[in-house]
């Protein structure tokens, strides 16, 4: 269901409605893969026009940027599904003499299998293992293929989502920083913390590469709020936690928590 380019787009917002339309005309709950954030903005876009049917996103824990939509509520339907969400583990055989590997290492291990984008959501680092959500029905795929990424010889687990406290990834804590901007709008914020001139934060929101609370934000002069979520593709992300004071030479101190 992976769609970049504006034609792809909108066909996915039809593909979106339809799911709806099953949901609802079903009484059973449909769902989509992953969806970036892209996709994600074009499911609201969607939705927005046609409030048929209730939707909500999940990725495998509340820090997820590619989430699953689920057509469909509880309430309305009379009974709970899970998304159809899995999550391995993948360790080094040896951590002695695995490499040091990224986020793309892994990403890159795994789209090398053949697979599709939308059956993979967020990874995950910690020290030399990695945690990555992908769908039910392709974890056991990259359980029994998976057995290299890089150089570093690998295993890869699925983790039972009923298991005990700490075996089911948990969401990231980003790490708070004070910094000084001349406003709290949205381009300042983001050219501060990702050291970009105010003119290269501009021309990533004209080239749409912005997203706040998931949605697209094409004005850069939107006013920041306490809990914004602020992606930036192929910077990162970070969370818009508290407004301070003035500062002696009229700047404004702002708290952000940025995720490493």
């Amino acid at each position: 269901m992976a769609a970049e380019t504006q034609k792809e787009l909108e066909q996915l917002k039809k593909r979106f409605l339809d799911l709806a339309e099953r949901a609802y005309s079903q009484g059973r709950f449909a769902f989509t893969g992953f969806l970036s954030l892209a996709e994600q903005d074009a499911l609201q876009e969607a939705m927005g026009k046609n409030a048929l049917c209730p939707f909500a996103l999940w990725g495998g824990n509340e820090d997820c940027e590619r989430r699953m939509a689920r057509f469909g509520s509880p309430g309305e339907l009379g009974y709970e599904e899970d998304f159809p969400i899995a999550a391995l583990k993948i360790s080094p055989l040896s951590e002695k003499y695995a490499d040091d590997l990224s986020h793309r290492d892994f990403l890159g291990a795994v789209m090398n299998l053949g697979i599709d984008r939308s059956t993979v959501g967020d990874i995950f680092l910690e020290e030399k293992h990695a945690w990555i959500f992908c769908t039910e029905t392709i974890a056991p795929f990259i359980c029994e293929n998976l057995d290299r990424v890089r150089h570093t010889s690998v295993r890869c687990v699925q983790v039972d989502k009923n298991a005990s406290a700490g075996e089911w990834p948990e969401a990231r804590k980003p790490e708070a920083v004070r910094i000084v901007v001349s406003a709290n709008r949205a381009d300042a914020v983001a050219a501060k913390v990702f050291n970009l001139s105010r003119s290269r934060s501009l021309d990533l929101f004209r080239a749409g590469k912005v997203y706040v609370n998931g949605r697209l934000c094409e004005n850069n002069s939107l006013a920041l709020k306490q809990q914004d979520r602020v992606s930036v593709r192929g910077f990162g992300r970070f969370l818009f936690l508290e407004e301070g004071t003035e500062t002696k030479k009229g700047r404004l101190s702002v708290t952000v928590g940025i995720y490493r």
